[in-house]
């Protein structure tokens, strides 16, 4: 198993601690991960994105023009990256902000309300657990315990009380993603 994906969106939505509680879960599963961030120098508000890799297999290299997985949170990042999944492949979007929602047909496309979510939970902070949890339950690709192994490793000691609203927020996900286009 490889899975290859591009989270991409604005500084600030948690794109790039999102990719890296990806990875370290997956240190944690003991599949061998790769972590690569881009970002502006602006940082919030700019676009950020992160390539993450987790295989069993040994990868050969962090740089990538082709993803098995987009998951998109702002429109600049649906322009840039809904041509670069692989057919066949899955790009998850949160559709506040997105102005043209995407077209393609050789994709299974999943939308997830996670802006609208979190708000609704009172936990905006929490925007980026509730897209991973709805990641996570179409690609079940990292057992929980290697999740929370995870938040515990990427968060600092003195946010470790917020894990279980972290936790919680991705259930969530897992509960409200639902599909917009699938392949047959």
């Amino acid at each position: 198993m490889t899975e290859e994906i591009i989270i991409a969106g604005f500084g600030g939505q948690g794109v790039l601690s999102m990719g890296k509680i990806l990875a370290y879960s997956g240190v944690m599963g003991n599949k061998e991960v790769s972590w690569m961030p881009s970002y502006g120098p602006e940082m919030r508000g700019g676009t950020a994105n992160v390539t993450v890799i987790i295989s069993d297999e040994r990868i050969s290299s962090p740089i990538i023009n082709q993803f098995d997985t987009a998951i998109i949170l702002n429109q600049q990042s649906m322009d840039k990256f809904e041509k670069s999944v692989k057919p066949g492949g899955l790009l998850i979007y949160d559709p506040n902000g997105i102005t043209r929602h995407p077209q393609r047909q050789d994709i299974n496309i999943y939308q997830i309300e996670a802006a609208d979510e979190a708000a609704s939970m009172g936990l905006t902070k929490v925007f980026n657990m509730v897209v991973l949890g709805g990641f996570l339950k179409l690609k079940p690709i990292i057992q929980s315990e290697f999740i929370r192994k995870g938040l515990e490793k990427s968060l600092p000691k003195r946010h470790h009380g917020l894990i279980p609203e972290n936790e919680k927020a991705i259930e969530k996900g897992k509960e409200i993603i639902k599909s917009v286009h699938q392949l047959n």
